[in-house]
């Protein structure tokens, strides 16, 4: 798209006073970072292989050469806006003052004409707003005056013919209290039921003890394992072992590369453990603020148990005390989670 079109695609959008008053954001900065687009995806064409640079972000996590590149094309792209005073992304989060390649201009005349013109027009538009409250203001308080009216008329009609109906609704009460004493009788019955149902109900939570790794044993139906961090296991035995437990006793491995989705997983099917041991050369990368307790309460919430894969511990038996605090985690059915924490640590 050139920059003409985009330009006409973005005043077709936001309509000539918008595009006006947003006039550095639609003729600067998108048309900018949308050609920028088209310069990174040339850049990533060309790099045939994804890896690492040797250098660690904020946050400890290793930069690969394909985010260093679309990292340095975004902020020349950038510092040709002179409208964009600071920026900051996921590889450099500390928000820094733009080096401009290009001046930043003054405010023109023309650009002056237009802040007056927009004031002009503001106030005009202020002014009728208030003239059609004012209008809106009036007609409601006629619709109220009519309402109070009708609501009058309405009471006066409602106390004659509660008049006539008190003679007949004192000849109907003893049948109407006896109906009522019956249908109470067997309301209370079905709100009985009702909530023994949703008592029943509350108990089935997907990680209860009902759905034990005997009992799925023994009913045939698939136990579930999602081991992450694998590369741990050549570095600690016990987690080779409880790896090769879980294939010697046929469990299903279910391991997408996310946390969630593993204990979504688990959650679908009733059955699973999620393993992330931490070991002295793989560092634990799950933030406890962010992930470890979110996932932790809502697998103890499903009747399931979620412990640091490191001691043993609860997840949510410690209050976190740093926003980067990261640490391992092994969550799921409780007896599934005992066991494997009983090897790792063994």
């Amino acid at each position: 798209m050139a920059s003409d079109s985009i330009h006409d695609h973005l005043q077709a959008i936001l309509g000539p006073i918008a595009y006006a008053q947003r006039s550095a954001l639609c003729t600067s900065v998108l048309p900018t970072l949308i050609s920028t687009l088209a310069d990174i995806s040339k850049a990533l064409r060309a790099a045939h292989s994804v890896v690492a640079v040797g250098s660690t972000n904020t946050f400890g996590d290793e930069q690969l050469n394909v985010d260093v590149v679309a990292e340095s094309l975004l902020r020349a792209a950038l510092a040709r806006c002179p409208c964009v005073v600071t920026a900051s992304s996921e590889e450099d989060p500390v928000e820094r003052p733009v080096s401009h390649t290009v001046p930043v201009p003054a405010p023109t005349q023309q650009q002056q004409q237009q802040q007056q013109q927009q004031q002009q027009q503001q106030q005009q538009q202020q002014q009728q707003q208030q003239q059609q409250q004012q209008q809106q203001q009036q007609q409601q308080q006629q619709q109220q005056q009519q309402q109070q009216q009708q609501q009058q008329q309405q009471q006066q009609q409602q106390q004659q013919q509660q008049q006539q109906q008190q003679q007949q609704q004192q000849q109907q009460q003893q049948q109407q209290q006896q109906q009522q004493q019956q249908q109470q009788q067997q309301q209370q019955q079905q709100q009985q039921q009702q909530q023994q149902q949703q008592q029943q109900q509350r108990r089935r939570r997907p990680f209860a003890s009902s759905t034990t790794a005997a009992a799925a044993a023994a009913a045939t139906a698939p136990r579930y394992f999602a081991p992450a961090n694998l590369r741990a296991a050549s570095e600690a035995p016990a987690y080779m072992a409880l790896v090769q437990h879980y294939i010697s006793e046929r469990y299903t491995l279910r391991y997408s590369g996310g946390l969630v989705p593993d204990v979504a997983h688990g959650l679908a099917k009733g059955h699973g453990v999620y393993v992330s041991p931490v070991t002295g050369a793989s560092r634990a990368k799950l933030r406890r603020l962010f992930e470890l307790c979110p996932v932790a309460m809502v697998v103890e919430c499903a009747g399931g148990k979620a412990v640091d894969a490191a001691d043993g511990s609860d997840v949510l038996g410690r209050a976190v005390e740093e926003i980067n605090e990261t640490g391992g985690l092994v969550c799921g059915n409780a007896d599934e989670v005992d066991f494997a924490v009983q090897k790792l640590l063994a």
